[in-house]
């Protein structure tokens, strides 16, 4: 297989050189490649802007990073192009390894003054890309989301790191959106917002074995944006462990009408470790307490199932499905639930929610 190594084309792994150009000529090459080909980053520390890695490319690609790839100090130098790393409309290409930095606390900064500030990058995003492997990554300190998903199909995402202070805004772990077939297997994901977020058209999403926290859980949603909006269906999260988390496992959506829905989905063997939050559906979703809609949300969720979830919850009401006035959840089913507050028993609540329940279920059954 002929590799690209991008110090051959000028990249110093000196933590200051702008080496983007030098990673963009050996995608160019690899990509033009009629063989199948590997862009190699060797050790060292490499500063670069923003870099697209367009295709279709001619045979199958590997990425292999060795290294550990910064993004400029200046946090203008990729704010306003809404990536930093972003490979498109690439098929059968794989990941591997390396450390990324997009260096976001600038930024966050920015952010929290309120002042005039760039859009913000996402540190690693695959658009309309099928038959993707992302192995062994670690991301540090995104300005935005660390991993995005969108318009894709077939993507393994296995063993990955992900690091942001708690406090960080929008910095979810993995976003995905508009994609089916996706698995997440292994990892620890610690960041400011959702470790995963599934958004509309999310469809055959596979989670397991995630250590989340800090940060916000894992999440469907917000759904509701749009009146025409994709559904989301068939997802299984699975083995994972929450610890610290704001939430456990949600469903949002906005109050506000759409054809939207969730349907066939599977939160099972999860332990909770001080969440707040740790099951909840909410069809109100207001998360800053105003300028929200006040309407009732069509997004139509059916066929959810909460089985063997354990541990300690930090609010009261550790189990809470609150779901729409106007489209009720139905289908729902709880089985073996036993989450504690304060070491005692918790609270349950529920509105416009139907299903059944078996098996151990502390807090009690509202439905």
């Amino acid at each position: 297989m002929p590799s690209f190594n991008v110090q051959r084309y000028g990249a110093r792994g000196d933590g200051r050189t702008d080496a983007t150009k030098s990673f963009l000529t050996a995608w160019s090459l690899a990509c033009g490649s009629r063989a199948r080909a590997m862009v190699y980053v060797p050790r060292g520390t490499y500063m670069v802007k923003n870099l697209v890695f367009w295709g279709p490319c001619k045979n199958i690609i590997t990425f292999k990073n060795d290294g550990t790839l910064v993004a400029p100090a200046n946090y203008w130098d990729i704010g306003n192009s809404g990536y930093w790393i972003l490979f498109a409309k690439v098929n059968r290409i794989s990941v591997y390894g390396g450390t990324i930095d997009a260096r976001g606390a600038g930024y966050w900064s920015c952010r929290k003054k309120g002042s005039h500030c760039p859009q913000g990058a996402r540190s690693i995003s695959f658009s309309w890309c099928n038959n993707v492997l992302l192995s062994g990554l670690t991301s540090f300190n995104s300005q935005n989301m660390h991993v995005t998903v969108h318009h894709s199909s077939n993507v393994r995402i296995q063993n990955i790191r992900i690091r942001a202070p708690s406090g960080s805004p929008n910095t979810d772990g993995i976003h995905i959106q508009s994609s089916s077939g996706v698995t997440i297997s292994g990892g620890t994901i610690a960041t400011g917002d959702d470790c995963i977020a599934l958004s509309q058209g999310s469809r055959n999403i596979w989670i397991e074995r995630v250590n989340c926290g800090p940060g916000h859980g894992i999440s469907i949603g917000s759904l509701g944006d749009y009146a025409n909006e994709e559904g989301v269906q068939n997802v299984t999260v699975t083995s994972s462990v929450f610890t610290k988390t704001q939430n456990g496992v949600r469903i949002k959506t906005w109050a506000r009408p759409s054809r939207g829905f969730v349907n066939n989905v599977v939160f099972r063997n999860l332990i909770m470790n001080n969440v707040g939050n740790p099951v909840i559906i909410d069809q109100n979703y207001c998360p800053n307490g105003n300028g929200c809609p006040r309407q009732s949300s069509g997004v139509k969720i059916s066929g959810v199932t909460f089985a063997n979830i354990k541990g300690t919850s930090t609010t009261p009401i550790a189990m809470k499905l609150d779901c729409s006035g106007s489209s009720h959840c139905t289908g729902l089913r709880l089985q073996d639930i036993k989450l504690t507050y304060m070491r005692r028993s918790s609270a349950s609540y529920c509105r416009n929610a139907h299903g059944r329940a078996s098996g151990v279920m502390v807090p009690r059954n509202c439905m």
